[in-house]
């Protein structure tokens, strides 16, 4: 089965209009159908249902376009990471936690530059466990993630260490020192639940016998960003990573406020496959890594 046919059916699933993605990709309608058809036969499964508002995908079609969506999207990026080292033989591909591609790992890459100044380097943002994922199937080199890696065959060290902290508008209306039950009087503006740092204050609010239920949560947001934004407008504080926080609390956009019964951190480990499986280039890289580690960050 070729690619070009997975994209094909792709475009089709999304339109529901045999004419109009065979208009579009200059070919004729039967040949499209044609290839509709061998992805089928070769499935195994009917994957369309013609009726009179055009095409509907049948169960086994949204299984499908799941998938082929997902085949496309690392098909594509193949494409471009091969381009990539077509222009820059020795590139070194580090995927990051969102804290730590963002707010870390920057002025690291930039004094890497320095001691490899032939090396270039990709930077992504994901969440650790897609981090974790990637490495095992070689999207990417190196990994920085929250918390040891749950991939037994991964190698893992200790990078960094960070602290959590409420912070709120200087203007807004809350006391220096408070206790955690307080907060709950306050609104919450915290980030999603996917992020592994929102996971793990629930859980430690959970074993102090509160429940985030419990807590006025205005919004949960998807990014470290528009959390900060939107508490700096003084709508309510937050609790966040304060390596994120350090250039708003310098600036005076926002001041830690203090909960006495609250202290909490989380560990950045740096991860990589077994060396055997690594380049030499990697490896001298990794090994400066290891050796520059939390002292390298900004």
């Amino acid at each position: 089965m070729q690619i070009e046919h997975l994209k094909y059916f792709y475009e089709v699933s999304i339109a529901k209009n045999l004419t109009k993605v065979a208009k579009s990709s200059h070919i004729t309608q039967p040949a499209l159908s044609q290839m509709l058809q061998k992805i089928e036969d070769n499935l195994g499964c009917q994957l369309f249902i013609r009726n009179f508002r055009g095409i509907e995908l049948t169960d086994a079609g949204k299984i499908v376009q799941k998938y082929t969506r997902n085949i496309i999207k690392t098909y594509d990026r193949m494409l471009e990471e091969l381009n990539v080292i077509k222009k820059y033989p020795h590139i070194i591909r580090i995927e990051a936690c969102p804290t730590m591609a963002t707010y870390a790992l920057p002025c690291t890459l930039y004094k890497i530059k320095e001691a490899f100044p032939n090396y270039n380097y990709s930077l992504t943002s994901h969440f650790s466990e897609d981090v974790e994922q990637n490495l095992m199937n070689d999207v990417c080199d190196i990994g920085f993630i929250h918390g040891k890696p749950s991939e037994e065959k991964l190698i893992y060290t200790k990078v960094g260490e960070d602290r959590l902290i409420a912070v709120a508008s200087p203007n807004f209306p809350i006391k220096e020192n408070i206790q955690l039950k307080e907060i709950r009087d306050y609104p919450l503006i915290m980030l999603h639940d996917k992020y592994k740092i929102r996971q793990e204050i629930n859980k430690y609010l959970q074993d102090r016998g509160y429940n985030i239920s419990e807590y006025k949560v205005l919004f949960d947001l998807d990014s470290i960003e528009s959390v900060k934004a939107t508490v700096i407008k003084g709508y309510g504080l937050s609790i966040l990573p304060y390596i994120a926080l350090k250039k708003e609390i310098y600036t005076k956009q926002l001041k830690e406020i203090n909960i006495l019964d609250f202290e909490m951190s989380y560990e950045i480990y740096l991860i990589h496959k077994e060396e055997k499986e690594i380049n030499l280039n990697n490896k001298k890289f990794i090994a400066f890594l290891k050796k520059v580690g939390e002292k390298s960050f900004c």
